[in-house]
């Protein structure tokens, strides 16, 4: 597919994330508007609550964007998801005739404030990149063996929904109990080793029923789009506490989203298949089409005060070794009720090479080997100060569909108690 050309003139650019072909949704805010729904459209926002108060878009009887989430939205379900979508194509198209009514509604992105694009019902996140979980194994095991399972079912563990913020939010230094390998005993303090860790999250649209499993097809169908994400992790405070049931604190912390949703079916052109698989995947969690997506990702760090961040790891989506949907399948196949507005975690996203690793743990090996910044600074782990972005998207003819930066700074520690 090509550029879809508009009369947002930013839109038009090859370097915006925001084409026409994308239209990602989100909730802003400004000076002299509370927060509400907004489309991203070049480097402007269309105000969704005028753009259904002047008869541009309505989707049924009720307001449904004069409100700061897109649950609404998302609950309607998919026939409504791509009558929404063809309509903004219609109104922000070259020559069309809703300009002079749509153009009053635009809002420059560089005057607003973005909040979480969605109220996030539950949080799942998964273990599903191989080259992470054997990088993970090599540095905490000694072997790059997998666990029994892994090759089987996507593994996960249910986070904290509470914890879930939108980019830009500063992320606290976490306290809690590490033990050090030579220690008798465990203490308590703040984490010395702060990690991020490159996902793509999933946004659930429409839920399914309690005690009813669900196929792969219709739980790509209940799939509203995709967002950025950074599971913050605390590796000192997870490597004592997850024995036996996996992680806790260490994980609960902090997980930043990048503000837009980038709809499924802006991603459509860009499907492809999942790496080869060594084990053949029990019947259930089979696929009809292609799970994953062709979507570049890079990881970037600026320390406290330096003038431009340095960009250290690049990789992309479809090294993946499960698909969102497969993922969405397993969790409900034992009977779980999801819900619109859950979240899942795609798991760390690391390809063959250190340049494509996702996680500090993996580019440092575990402290152990750190890594220069273009500032001459070497990191290992995170510390008090450093930015760090997540930037993704998935590239066209002369266009990129893009998720706009996902991005925290860490804060230090609270003094406790």
């Amino acid at each position: 597919m090509t550029l879809l050309p508009s009369w947002v003139t930013s839109a038009n650019s090859a370097d915006t994330d925001f084409p026409l072909n994308n239209l990602p949704y989100g909730v802003f805010s400004t000076d002299d508007l509370s927060p509400r729904c907004g489309v991203a459209i070049g480097d402007m926002i269309l105000d969704m609550a005028r753009a259904e108060e002047e008869g541009l878009v309505n989707l049924n009887d009720e307001a449904l964007f004069d409100v700061p989430f897109w649950n609404e939205v998302m609950e309607l379900g998919p026939d409504t998801w791509s009558s929404l979508r063809a309509r903004l194509t219609e109104i922000l198209a070259e020559g069309s005739p809703d300009q002079a009514a749509a153009a009053p509604l635009l809002i420059a992105r560089a005057d607003a404030e973005l909040h979480l694009p969605f109220l996030v019902s539950e949080y799942t996140d998964f273990y599903a990149g191989r080259q992470h979980a054997e990088n993970m194994g090599s540095i905490l095991r000694g072997g790059p063996e997998l666990p029994a399972n892994w090759l089987h079912i996507p593994i996960g563990y249910n986070g904290r929904a509470s914890s879930v913020v939108v980019s830009g939010t500063p992320i606290t230094r976490p306290l809690g109990q590490i033990k050090a390998p030579d220690a008798d005993a465990p203490s308590f303090g703040p984490s010395k080793r702060l990690d991020i860790e490159l996902e793509m999250g999933a946004v659930v649209g429409m839920g399914s029923e309690f005690g009813q499993p669900i196929t792969t097809e219709q739980a790509d169908e209940m799939i509203f789009g995709y967002v950025l994400l950074n599971d913050w992790s605390a590796r000192d405070i997870q490597g004592w506490e997850y024995q036996p049931l996996g992680p806790f604190q260490g994980k609960a912390f902090g997980t930043s989203i990048s503000p837009w949703i980038v709809t499924k079916e802006a991603l459509e052109p860009f499907r492809t298949e999942v790496p080869e698989r060594s084990k053949e995947l029990l019947p259930y969690l089979a696929e009809t089409k292609p799970g994953l997506y062709d979507i570049d990702l890079e990881v970037l760090m600026r320390p406290e005060g330096a003038a431009k961040a340095s960009s250290i790891a690049k990789t992309n989506y479809s090294r993946m070794y499960y698909s969102a949907a497969q993922q969405l399948t397993h969790h409900a196949v034992g009977g779980c009720g999801m819900n619109p507005g859950d979240l899942l975690g795609s798991g760390t996203i690391s390809g063959p090479t250190r340049a494509e690793y996702g996680s500090l743990m993996e580019l440092s090996w575990a402290g152990r080997e750190p890594f220069t910044l273009e500032t001459g600074e070497t990191r290992g782990f995170l510390e008090d100060g450093d930015t760090m972005t997540l930037r993704g998207a998935a590239r066209g003819d002369g266009y990129r569909v893009g998720f706009g930066d996902c991005t925290g700074q860490i804060q230090p520690a609270v003094k406790f108690p």
